[in-house]
């Protein structure tokens, strides 16, 4: 660099190079000092939560409407073999249940129902079923002495039985698993029943 401007250069030399005096110009400055500041309100506003809606707030919120988006589609269901058989073959709603399995389930049960310490819900071997209803029922109330916990007090029923719908779908992928079988070989679910024809009026 040359010394045109002498006046703009620094005593700091390094091998035989002078460092020139070039600020950084006071636009930058002032964004670098908007931002920053911008920061200081973002992270209140949204991460504490003092004065709007913190992240984990709306994502609950979000949950939570997506819950009721899901239970609404459901309608009045009840934990009958004709629901459960119903549930069970039906993508959209199985893909809400596995949410659920997701959310409740996969410390005992792994990612894929194939089991770690509680046992694999993809075979045909099964401890405390003996049919397809009694899926909720010990999602419900537990079992093995509250090895497997009650779930009534803290899921509605609606998710329930989404939540065993998706379980008996499981059934017959044999993924294998880090536990032998465990339980006896039940009858296979029922068939679901076909769906009735759509009514057609006479031309006349």
């Amino acid at each position: 660099m040359s010394d045109t401007n002498p006046e703009k250069l620094t005593d700091h030399e390094y091998d035989g190079i002078r460092e020139y005096d070039n600020p950084t110009p006071g636009w930058w400055n002032w964004c670098f000092a908007a931002s920053f500041f911008f920061a200081i309100a973002y992270w209140t506003m949204f991460h504490i939560g003092i004065v709007g809606v913190s992240v984990a707030q709306a994502y609950d919120e979000a949950l939570g409407e997506d819950a009721r988006l899901q239970f609404a589609a459901l309608g009045d269901v009840k934990p009958d073999e004709p629901t459960l058989l119903r549930l069970s073959n039906d993508k959209a709603l199985l893909a809400a249940g596995q949410k659920s399995f997701a959310t409740y389930c996969v410390a005992c049960h792994a990612a894929q129902g194939n089991g770690l310490v509680g046992p694999n819900l993809t075979d045909d071997y099964y401890k405390n079923i003996k049919v397809i209803t009694d899926l909720p029922k010990v999602i419900s109330d537990g079992a093995a002495n509250g090895a497997m916990p009650a779930w009534k007090t803290r899921l509605p029923e609606p998710e329930i039985i989404l939540l065993a719908s998706y379980v008996a779908s499981l059934r017959g992928q044999n993924v294998p698993g880090p536990r032998p079988p465990e339980g006896v070989v039940i009858p296979a679910w029922p068939k679901l029943p076909p769906a009735p024809a759509p009514a057609t009026s006479e031309k006349r």
